[in-house]
């Protein structure tokens, strides 16, 4: 493979062995774990989505670090407004762990849904099933030793600042109520020094950086023929 999957072939062979030494017959074959990284607005939910809908659906069990928020009902709203959402302390890593453990042993999680607009978890959880491979989307995966140890291959998605920027503000104005001059504020608060401090590091620990500045289709193209060939073996 010209784009060096390298771990992804090694689980395959990893998962080959097990079922060839009776381990199918005991438990469930665990799945690929693949993480998308990257700054806020670099691509990784356009990435995702493509490469899902190019595996298949049905193939494919897709997992949002958004989704694992801490929920923030015990404060004032305007103390929750006031929290750094780009450190990894706002995040429940470890219930994302954990989730990852079932779906690798053949069980169905209940994923929180987060409420934008009032910094809460909601009361309506989405039910994901086990299946060959798993995509896991975030800005911080690779930050958490814990999770990114669970995680086979890490691609990282790479863009300019000034293009996160421009694609989070129409993000958060059209997708999460905020407004212009709040979402430029918290950009310049703790967007950007998260981001040095967290996400940009992190890359050195990424298989691959693609560019999130040109189009994914080549990319998304070879991933996603190895991926069905991938599950075609398994």
């Amino acid at each position: 493979m010209t784009l060096g999957w390298s771990a992804l072939r090694l689980h395959s062979l990893s998962r080959k062995v097990l079922e060839a030494t009776g381990y199918r017959e005991k438990t469930f074959a665990p799945p690929l774990i693949l993480g998308v990284s990257g700054g806020s607005g670099s691509g990784k939910t356009t990435f995702c989505d493509k490469l899902v809908d190019l595996v298949g659906r049905n193939q494919v069990a897709f997992l949002r670090q958004d989704d694992y928020y801490r929920d923030l009902a015990n404060l004032p709203l305007e103390e929750r407004a006031r929290c750094n959402f780009d450190h990894p302390d706002a995040f429940e890593f470890p219930l994302l762990c954990t989730h990852l453990d079932l779906l690798s042993a053949g069980h169905q999680i209940a994923v929180p849904q987060y409420d934008f607009k009032t910094y809460t978890r909601t009361r309506i959880q989405r039910i994901v099933s086990p299946r060959p491979i798993v995509v896991l989307e975030g800005i911080l995966i690779f930050s958490d030793t814990a999770l990114e140890g669970r995680i086979h291959h890490k691609i990282f998605i790479d863009a300019a600042e000034e293009i996160r920027f421009h694609r989070r503000l129409r993000r958060d104005v059209k997708e999460r109520g905020r407004t212009p001059e709040s979402v430029s504020q918290q950009f310049k608060e703790t967007v950007r020094p998260m981001h040095e401090q967290f996400v940009e590091p992190s890359k050195e620990r990424s298989d691959r950086i693609v560019s999130g500045e040109t189009p994914f289709e080549t990319v998304l193209l070879e991933l996603s023929a190895y991926l069905r060939q991938t599950i075609r073996r398994s």
